[in-house]
């Protein structure tokens, strides 16, 4: 990609934004508006009876409380596994025994780089959570096929934890996977 005219319109405490002139083949020169974020890792914990602990908090862009998967920014040259882990037990007090990658996303590639990294855990123990200073967590344990139905009828809207319900029932389809635990209803 071929770029000039680079420069920081923003900093700010989560992202920052930038402006560019991107070559677009034959088009010529076009500005674009970057929202430069660190990434994150979103986390899908299964517990051994098939249900799912997901969290409900407030969203203050959504302007509403959502029902997601645990998650969060990566800090600098942190690893997104290490990431994950954190943020599940600090979240939920959960902490996995087993993470299985469920691949990458881009939430919203026309506008922002971030790319969130989404992970299974499972073989699962519960510890005390310990929740940010401002963050105001509820946790909501339901079968992981109920799950799926309500990002598939658009009671979730997160898109991390639309994508981690769709990429982990692939995952649970494996025969490898099923051989290795009960099949939940998903």
């Amino acid at each position: 990609m071929e770029t000039r005219n680079r420069r920081k319109l923003f900093k700010g405490l989560v992202v920052d934004i930038e402006r560019m002139e991107v070559r677009i083949g034959e088009k010529g020169w076009h500005v674009y508006e970057i929202v430069r974020h660190p990434g994150g890792v979103g986390v899908l914990p299964l517990h051994d009876d098939g249900t799912v602990t997901l969290i409900r908090q407030l969203r203050p862009a959504a302007n509403a409380h959502l029902l997601e998967v645990p998650a969060g920014r990566l800090h600098p040259g942190e690893e997104p596994a290490s990431c994950g882990r954190r943020e599940l037990s600090e979240e939920t007090g959960l902490v996995p025994e087993r993470l299985t990658p469920l691949g990458v996303f881009h939430p919203s590639p026309g506008v922002f780089d971030e790319l969130i990294h989404l992970y299974l855990a499972t073989e699962l123990a519960q510890e005390e959570a310990d929740p940010e200073h401002y963050e105001e967590i509820e946790t909501v344990r339901l079968p992981i096929g109920e799950a799926r139905r309500m990002a598939e009828d658009g009671r979730i809207t997160d898109g991390k934890t639309i994508a981690a319900l769709l990429r982990a029932g692939s995952v649970l389809s494996r025969p490898e996977t099923q051989a290795a635990r009960p099949e939940p209803d998903i």
